[in-house]
């Protein structure tokens, strides 16, 4: 939230002309703060056994949520998706369903790797196999952000911590 192209910085610039500008009214993405973001690289760096992608399970929200939250009173303008921009965000795709496993709260994509195998990973880690067919999608997710809690989150971001 607020990092280098999110929207929410543009979103506010915009607000000074009237109006934002909307790719898609569809359109979803996950949403983590910096903080949650050390965080998971700290535990990462303290409980990778090597070579997993580590995939945290966080709330999704609606591009037109974070528009209401930012600027409720402004026109939007829909402009349409942009080539190889997606609808909405896939941090696991079903291919990667067959080498990722549940760890509560977050993923973790396995490599190929001789150091473990994938049963031996879940015995250690108390993990369980996803479905096979299994994605994780900012579309799907049920934790979905309301426009009251992005509006808390966005004046968070914006006033510095005492």
């Amino acid at each position: 939230m607020g990092s280098r192209g999110s929207v929410i910085p543009l979103f506010m610039k915009q607000r000074e002309q009237g109006f934002l500008t909307i790719t898609d009214p569809q359109m979803t993405r996950f949403n983590i703060t910096l903080d949650e973001g050390i965080d998971l690289v700290l535990w990462a760096l303290e409980n990778s056994l090597g070579g997993e992608i580590f995939v945290p399970k966080i709330p999704s929200y609606q591009i037109l949520d974070v528009a209401r939250a930012i600027a409720p009173e402004c026109e939007l303008r829909i402009t349409g998706i942009r080539p190889g921009e997606k609808l909405h965000e896939e941090m696991i795709t079903s291919s990667d369903s067959l080498n990722t496993v549940d760890l509560g709260p977050l993923y973790a994509i396995l490599p190929k790797s001789s150091r473990y195998t994938f049963e031996s990973y879940c015995e250690s880690r108390e993990a369980k196999s996803v479905p096979k067919g299994f994605k994780y999608s900012s579309g799907d997710n049920p934790h979905i952000l309301t426009v009251d809690e992005l509006s808390i989150m966005i004046a968070n971001m914006q006033s510095p911590k005492s």
